[in-house]
């Protein structure tokens, strides 16, 4: 009798796919991905929780406030967009859900959810966003072609929090800005 290997891949089949309170996404531009990272459950969600620690894997975020009520993110053009956000659920260790305020310049939500690999080979961890783009449709396309549509943003994301938290870097293609010129 052959037996077929376990896969380790995180599933994508997401429960907030199946159900409606975990996953609201009632904007126009919506996105679920998860990735498994070599680190304890804990220490990843640590290091989420501690707003100020975004920016250094979230190419797109420029600076979040210490309590993690006000982003500043890049905007098409060059432009800055500023989001107010409140914590709608934490619960330690496990997951942190977030949505936009009425003063927010973006109506968005998301949340992120760590659990352990059932094989004990790291932690799942699942990110979902949902925004209501400037301009509708046309925004929606025009941040899909400049690459910050969430389902681009969320991939590359957990990508690069994958890289930092496993090397303790995040590679990249760009050369430093000290190095020389030929």
């Amino acid at each position: 009798m052959q037996v077929e290997p376990t896969s380790t891949d995180a599933s994508m089949a997401s429960s907030g796919f199946l159900n409606d309170e975990l996953h609201v996404g009632g904007h126009r531009s919506t996105a679920i991905q998860a990735v498994m990272i070599n680190r304890p459950r804990q220490a990843l969600y640590a290091f989420w929780r501690e707003f100020r620690n975004l920016p250094l894997f979230m190419a797109n975020v420029r600076s979040v406030s210490d309590d993690g009520r006000r982003w500043t993110i890049a905007g098409p053009g060059g432009v800055d967009v500023e989001l107010e956000t409140e914590i709608t659920e934490d619960r330690p260790g496990e997951k942190i859900a977030w949505r936009s305020t009425e003063e927010a310049d973006i109506d968005h939500e998301g949340w992120v959810e760590f659990r352990d690999n059932p094989f004990g080979r790291g932690t799942e961890v699942r990110v979902m966003i949902s925004y209501d783009p400037p301009a509708g449709v046309v925004g929606k396309l025009v941040a899909k072609v400049m690459q910050r549509e969430p389902r681009i943003q969320a991939r590359r994301e957990l990508r690069r929090f994958k890289q930092l938290m496993e090397t303790g870097e995040v590679s990249t293609s760009q050369a430093p800005a000290a190095a020389p010129r030929g």
